[in-house]
C-alpha cells in the first residue's frame, strides 16, 4: 500500500523538527517536505504531491485559514490538518475546508507528548481517506430574523418534554452548524457531543452562538435543557448525561472513563436520552470516524425516538453514521443540507 505523503508547514523550526521526527517513525507515512513559510510551501505543492498537509494556524505572511482558502482550492485532492494553539481562529480553518485539528503542545491542560503524536498520526490517516467539504461563507452574527425553513413547530414553545440530541466527530464542527443554523428560537432544547479537545469546546459554542437564532453555550452541570437553548458537552475527561426532574431535563456532567473510545461520548448522551425521552426525542448522528453513537442511536430508536443519520456523500468521514445504519439505528438517512429541515418537520406535527 502506498505511503501517505505528508507536508508539514510551521514557522517554528523546533516544532517542525519535533513533528517530522516523530510522525516520520510511522511506516505508513512519508514526510515529503517541511516549510516554515506557507507562501514557499504553496509553490512546492505541485512538485511534492502531498496527500495531507499539517499546518500551523498562526504564521507570518499567511495564516492557516488564509492558506486553505487561497491555496487549497487549486489542489482539491490534498487534505489538511490544522495544528493550533488555543485560538478560535481554528474554526475559520475548519470552515475553509480543513478535515480536522489538534491542539498544539501547551494549548490545553495536561499536555502529553506521546498522546499528541498518537492523535496526530491517527488524524493524518483519517484525513488521507476523508472527503473535503467547503462551506459557503456565513456571517458570524446572530441573525435578526430568518424565515423558517420548515412549517412553524406547533409544540416547540413550551414543550420541554421534547429534546434533540446530536453527535459528531471528524468534520462535525461545520456539519453541526449546517444543521442548527436555521433552527428558530422556539426549537426544543438541543444537547450536543462533538469530539474536541478541552477548552476549544467553549470557543466553538461561542462561535455557534454568533451564527444561530438559538442561545448556544458550553454545558455546565445542572444546566436546564429548555426550548431555545443548545448545550455543547465540554471536552476533556467528563461524560455528559441528560437527566430529568419535575421541572424537565437537565445536564449531568461527571468524570468518567472513555466509552466507545471517547470522553465525552455520543453513546453516553444518546443512551441517557433514550431512557428518559423515548418518542419525544430526535437523535442525529453526523460525520465522524469510528462507531461512537451507533449503539446509542439504536437505543433511541428502540425507545421510540426518530433517528437521523448523515448520508455518505455529504460526510467528511462516513464512519459513525454508517455504523448506526448498518445495525439498524437510523430511521432515515439524509444529506447534511436536509437534516435541519427534517428535524423541524418532525416537531411541527406534534
Amino acid at each position: 500500500m502506498p505511503k501517505i505523503r505528508l507536508l508539514v508547514i510551521d514557522d517554528s523550526l523546533f516544532f517542525r523538527t519535533f513533528l517530522t521526527r516523530n510522525v516520520g517513525r510511522d511506516t505508513s507515512i512519508e514526510i515529503v517536505g517541511s516549510f516554515g513559510d506557507p507562501v514557499e510551501a504553496s509553490r512546492n505543492i505541485q512538485t511534492l504531491r502531498p496527500d495531507v498537509i499539517a499546518l500551523d494556524m498562526e504564521m507570518p505572511r499567511m495564516r492557516g485559514d488564509e492558506f486553505l482558502r487561497t491555496v487549497m482550492p487549486k489542489h482539491p485532492s490534498v487534505k489538511a490538518i490544522v495544528i493550533s494553539a488555543l485560538s478560535s481562529n481554528v474554526f475559520d480553518a475548519m470552515h475553509a475546508g480543513a478535515i480536522d485539528f489538534v491542539g498544539k503542545p501547551g494549548s490545553t491542560p495536561g499536555f502529553d507528548e506521546s498522546q499528541f503524536i498518537v492523535e496526530i498520526i491517527e488524524k493524518i490517516k483519517v484525513a488521507s481517506k476523508a472527503h473535503t467539504h467547503r462551506f459557503a461563507d456565513q456571517v458570524a452574527v446572530r441573525p435578526a430574523a430568518r424565515p423558517a425553513a420548515a412549517p412553524p413547530p406547533r409544540a416547540m414553545g413550551a414543550a420541554s418534554k421534547n429534546i434533540i440530541a446530536i453527535g459528531a466527530s471528524t468534520g462535525g464542527t461545520e456539519a453541526i452548524i449546517e444543521v442548527v443554523k436555521h433552527f428558530p428560537a422556539s426549537t426544543p432544547g438541543v444537547v450536543i457531543v462533538q469530539h474536541m479537545p478541552p477548552v476549544f469546546t467553549k470557543m466553538y459554542a461561542e462561535r455557534v452562538d454568533r451564527i444561530c437564532m438559538m442561545n448556544v453555550r458550553e454545558a455546565k452541570n445542572g444546566d436546564r435543557v429548555t426550548p431555545g437553548t443548545i448545550l455543547i458537552a465540554p471536552g476533556g475527561d467528563e461524560q455528559l448525561y441528560v437527566r430529568q426532574d419535575a421541572s424537565g431535563y437537565y445536564t449531568y456532567i461527571s468524570p468518567g472513563a472513555k466509552v466507545s473510545g471517547h470522553c465525552p461520548s455520543v453513546d453516553v448522551l444518546f443512551d441517557s436520552v433514550a431512557k428518559l425521552a423515548g418518542r419525544n426525542a430526535i437523535g442525529v448522528l453526523l460525520t465522524g470516524m469510528g462507531a461512537d453513537g451507533a449503539k446509542g442511536l439504536l437505543n433511541m430508536k428502540r425507545a421510540g425516538a426518530h433517528t437521523i443519520g448523515q448520508d455518505e456523500n455529504s460526510c467528511v468521514v462516513y464512519g459513525m453514521p454508517m455504523e448506526a445504519y448498518k445495525i439498524g439505528g437510523v430511521s432515515e438517512q439524509l444529506a447534511l443540507s436536509s437534516i435541519g429541515n427534517a428535524v423541524l418537520r418532525r416537531f411541527s406535527g406534534r
